[in-house]
């Protein structure tokens, strides 16, 4: 009894244990409600559902690792979705220069915000406001309602299939894979180090400035990819698309064991996390509950796991 106690503990005591946990009981929970949920196109498809929240997830962790708070992701994945609908670039060439063009909008509001941020001591929370407010104001200017159209190669291919697995699925690997070199990297180490004690990383030598304006940087990135994402699904454009993911985001980023405190936590878990919330809400139309309940049972399921992660943390270390 005393193993098997430990062993849970073990699995839940990590956010990606506990959001993996979570969504195979939520899995489980769909599959036996929903007869068609055990099918390849049922997968698919829950898989694509997840990625554009997953991948800003990502993001949003890296600044959340770091202490800071970063609303931008709203803004950039918008401003990316009505700039590929209303310009569309067909063929492969089109969707990767459409790619370039996502990373380089992320990119660069991500320097934006970590120059104020990192270097002008303007607090993350105020300056990635003010850059959501900009960049959604900008998706306003270039489309002032939904409409436009994304190039047929890119929203086809994307959510397609390549032996099997959603090309979707095939990203968030990649992403996970990049994280799994990253974190192991000076700058993954410096990231988690400036999160737990910032004073303590710079007098031991870590660039503080420097790995914060990273972070940012690469948080932007992902929420281009995000929009990238999000806009081979709808394959149309809405200059409010990201405001949706917004709360969910923070959402998924809590609920993938991340704390908000800094320094604990990782993309993985985040990764999981959204995914949880995606197959959530699917369960939830499969069983007819109305669409304003979900944010309410969205918020409960998010507080019953960082309860059970923070209580088998509790009681691991009651037991070392």
């Amino acid at each position: 009894m005393k193993k098997s106690a430990l062993s849970f503990t073990s699995i839940t005591k990590s956010g990606a244990g506990t959001a993996a946990l979570l969504y195979a009981l939520l899995f489980l929970t769909y599959a036996s409600v929903e007869r068609s949920a055990l099918s390849v196109s049922a997968f698919n498809d829950l898989v694509n559902n997840a990625s554009p929240l997953a991948i800003a997830a990502a993001g949003g962790t890296l600044i959340i690792l770091l202490r800071g708070f970063d609303l931008s992701v709203a803004g950039v994945i918008s401003l990316v979705n009505v700039i590929l609908a209303s310009y569309p670039l067909d063929g492969a060439s089109g969707a990767a220069a459409s790619l370039c063009i996502a990373l380089t909008i992320g990119g660069l509001v991500g320097l934006l915000n970590g120059v104020l941020v990192a270097y002008g001591g303007f607090q993350s929370i105020a300056v990635t406001l003010a850059t959501m407010i900009m960049t959604g104001g900008l998706a306003l200017v270039i489309l002032d309602a939904p409409g436009g159209y994304v190039a047929d190669w890119l929203s086809e291919t994307l959510t397609d299939t390549v032996a099997g697995i959603p090309v979707s699925g095939l990203v968030l690997l990649v992403v996970i894979a990049l994280w799994a070199v990253v974190r192991k990297t000076d700058f993954g180490i410096s990231l988690y180090a400036v999160g737990q004690d910032e004073h303590a990383a710079s007098l031991s030598g870590i660039k503080v400035q420097r790995t914060r304006c990273v972070a940012f940087v690469i948080a932007g990135a992902l929420y281009g990819l995000s929009g990238y994402m999000l806009s081979a699904q709808t394959a149309t454009g809405n200059p409010t698309a990201g405001n949706s993911l917004l709360l969910l985001t923070f959402a998924a980023i809590a609920l993938g064991g991340t704390s908000f405190r800094g320094g604990k936590g990782g993309l993985t878990g985040s990764i999981i996390g959204a995914a949880s919330l995606m197959l959530l809400q699917k369960l939830l139309f499969s069983i007819d509950v109305q669409s304003f309940y979900i944010g309410l049972l969205q918020g409960i399921v998010m507080i019953i796991a960082v309860g059970l992660m923070n209580a088998t943390e509790w009681f691991g270390a009651r037991r070392v």
